[in-house]
C-alpha cells in the first residue's frame, strides 16, 4: 500500500536526502521480482517526489518499441500512450536525447504541441518531470512524474528526483538478473524432467534422451523448453507413437 510506503519512507526523510533514498533502495531490494520492483518505483515516485500526482515507466523493448510496463494510475499510462502514439513528448525526449526533460507548464511549452494539447484537454496534466533510466546498454527508458499544477517540479526537487532513477534503474538491473536466473533454473529442471522420462520409456542414455528432444525441437520448430513442458505434461514425446 502506498500509505505503508509513506510511512516507511518517512522514518528517514528526516535524514534528508541519503535517508529518502536508502529508505527506498531497501523498499525495492525487498521486492521479489521484476513486475513488482517496476510497480513499486511508480508508486514510490509519486509518494517520494514533492508535486508529483502521477507516475509511469516506459521501457525500451525488443523491435525499439516503447511500453509502459508499470504505472501509478490511468493519468500515468493514458499520458505514455499519447506520447507513443503521436511520436513526440518529453519522455520520449529523456529515452532517445536528454537525461533530464522537465516541463513547467504544459499551456506555454511549444516543444510537444500536438501532445501538449492532448494532454491537457484529456487529463488536465500541467507540469511534468522526466528523467532518463539506464539499466542496460540493449534496455533502456524513462521515470516519468506527471503533475495536475503548473510548476510543480522545484528545483530543490531535481536532486531527489534524479538520485531516486539512478536507485530505480540498479534496482530493475538486479531484479532482471534474477528473473533470468530463476528462469534458466526453472527450465533446466523442466528439461532434465522431461530427459528422465524418455530415459524410463526408453531405456536410454541422459545424452541419447536430450538429443531425442533436441530432434524434437529442431524438427518442430518450437523451442526446447516447449517441448520439454509437453512431455512432462502429457507423459509422452510429441510426434512419437504411443506405446502400448
Amino acid at each position: 500500500m502506498v500509505s505503508e510506503m509513506e510511512t516507511r519512507v518517512a522514518e528517514l526523510a528526516e535524514q534528508g536526502l541519503d535517508g529518502e533514498i536508502a529508505a527506498a533502495a531497501r523498499l525495492l531490494a525487498d521486492e521479489p521480482s521484476l513486475q513488482e520492483t517496476l510497480d513499486r518505483i511508480a508508486q514510490l515516485a509519486v509518494a517520494m517526489v514533492d508535486g508529483c500526482d502521477s507516475a509511469g515507466i516506459s521501457m525500451v523493448v525488443r523491435g525499439g518499441r516503447i511500453e509502459t510496463p508499470a504505472h501509478s494510475d490511468d493519468v500515468a499510462v493514458r499520458g505514455d500512450e499519447l506520447q507513443y502514439a503521436l511520436d513526440e513528448g518529453p519522455c520520449l525526449d529523456a529515452i532517445r536525447e536528454t537525461e533530464v526533460v522537465y516541463t513547467a507548464d504544459l499551456a506555454l511549452d511549444e516543444r510537444w504541441p500536438r501532445w501538449s494539447h492532448a494532454v491537457l484537454g484529456e487529463l488536465g496534466v500541467r507540469s511534468m518531470l522526466c528523467i532518463q533510466l539506464y539499466t542496460t546498454d540493449a534496455k533502456h527508458g524513462a521515470l516519468n512524474l506527471y503533475a495536475q499544477q503548473p510548476n510543480a517540479f522545484p528545483a530543490d526537487i531535481i536532486p531527489l528526483a534524479t538520485t531516486f532513477a539512478a536507485v530505480a534503474a540498479a534496482a530493475l538491473d538486479a531484479a532482471r538478473t534474477e528473473d533470468q536466473l530463476q528462469t534458466a533454473v526453472h527450465t533446466r529442471t523442466l528439461i532434465g524432467q522431461a530427459q528422465g522420462i524418455i530415459m524410463e520409456r526408453y531405456r536410454v542414455s541422459p545424452a541419447q534422451a536430450f538429443a531425442v528432444l533436441s530432434r524434437v525441437s529442431q524438427d518442430s520448430n518450437v523451442r526446447l523448453q516447449e517441448v520439454a513442458r509437453q512431455i512432462v505434461t502429457t507423459r509422452r514425446v510429441p510426434g512419437a507413437a504411443p506405446q502400448n
